[in-house]
């Protein structure tokens, strides 16, 4: 739980608008370690999470700053996944594998990496009620 937090807290500090690309052909979703996912976006991962279960690191490269996170099991990937979203941001998620961060940075990773995009929650339009 410990690794969700700290990935949820650095979406929010990534946050920003994203960008309306061009769409193209996503190609099957890519396979592997963190660090041959991390090569083929051209990053170099700063590790923040090393254990057994999940290893998550910081990654930066020409279309933005991301999350990537790898994961032992489909299993904990999902639950990960499931708990990350209450803080919103886009996720790019593959087999066992997720990259989180802007919309922008998201469909430009999935031009490369493959996967599915999902959406965590969006909370902004609660703090517009009542105003």
């Amino acid at each position: 739980m410990l690794a969700v937090t700290g990935a949820a807290a650095a979406v929010l500090a990534l946050g920003g608008c994203g960008s309306s690309g061009e769409t193209k052909a996503v190609p099957p979703a890519a396979t592997g370690s963190l660090e041959s996912l991390a090569a083929e976006v051209k990053c170099k991962p700063d590790m923040q999470t090393d254990a057994d279960e999940i290893r998550q690191a910081i990654c930066r490269n020409g279309d933005g700053k991301f999350i990537l996170a790898t994961f032992a099991t489909d299993r904990g990937q999902r639950e990960w996944i499931n708990d990350a979203k209450d803080y919103g941001g886009y996720y790019l998620v593959g087999r066992k594998w997720v990259a989180v961060g802007d919309d922008g940075v998201v469909k430009a990773l999935r031009g490369t990496l493959g996967g599915d995009v999902e959406m965590g929650t969006n909370h902004s339009s609660h703090s517009m009620h009542g105003g």
